[in-house]
């Protein structure tokens, strides 16, 4: 009669241990490294966020290897890709025209990544993907703040313009058709319109118009013609572009 030997689960594998244990203060001192960063700046995701999507991601990775080796972590890498995706689109908030925490969001990623190469073991990786990333954050932050500093050239700059009239309730239909002829003659075509209350008897109009080369002279003149009606109270035009 024979006897099978049943492994006890709770075996503790010192080896293991041991290699986990670097692994994850490895990507804990990457994350931070990082996050530190973001907090000081006083972004979205900060010091205890980065930190612990590194360590989360080194977690995942080091346990998939320890269980079933390279073919199992790399699978697990690519849930974690997938996973940070949804994390950093909670990031992601659109305000009016402008767009902000993609750069959040995109370092999430690189926290990720860290954390990954740290818990597959790859500590040399984890560090060189630190490095790059702050490197991203840090030296080319005074090569963004002097392009946005030059002024705005209308015909290479991709930008947003909106015509916006605030107008009285009863003659909104007849100050659309207004702006509708002048854009029209203007050739700026418009890519979409919106109308929302603007006090207790007034709307606005506002025409966000296609990402066509547009002369600011041109619709200074339009938005001039405009307030020039006695039934339009404002007539104003912006532009933005999204970081």
């Amino acid at each position: 009669m024979t006897h099978e030997v049943l492994q006890n689960p709770f075996d503790i594998n010192l080896y293991g241990m041991l290699h986990t244990l670097v692994c994850l203060a490895a990507a804990f001192i990457s994350g931070a490294v990082i996050g530190y960063e973001r907090q000081y700046r006083q972004r979205t995701a900060g010091l205890r966020t980065n930190t612990l999507v590194a360590v989360s991601a080194a977690a995942f990775v080091n346990m998939a290897l320890q269980l079933d080796g390279s073919a199992s972590a790399t699978r697990v890498v690519s849930y974690v890709v997938s996973g940070v995706g949804f994390l950093g689109a909670g990031t992601i908030m659109k305000e009016g025209l402008n767009v902000r925490g993609l750069n959040t969001a995109a370092t999430l990623w690189g926290s990720a990544a860290t954390g990954a190469c740290a818990g597959a073991g790859l500590l040399g990786q984890a560090l060189l993907t630190t490095l790059f990333v702050l490197a991203s954050n840090t030296l080319l932050r005074p090569v963004v703040n002097s392009i946005n500093r030059r002024p705005l050239d209308d015909d290479s700059s991709e930008v947003t313009y909106q015509l916006c009239v605030i107008v009285s309730r009863e003659e909104q239909k007849r100050a659309l058709a207004l702006v509708s002829d002048l854009l029209d003659k203007a050739n700026y075509p418009i890519a979409d319109l919106d109308v929302e209350a603007f006090g207790d008897d007034e709307v606005e109009l506002t025409a966000t118009l296609l990402a066509t080369a547009v002369d600011s002279a041109e619709l200074d003149r339009i938005a001039g013609g405009l307030s020039g009606q006695p039934y339009i109270s404002q007539a104003y035009w912006n532009a933005s572009t999204s970081e």
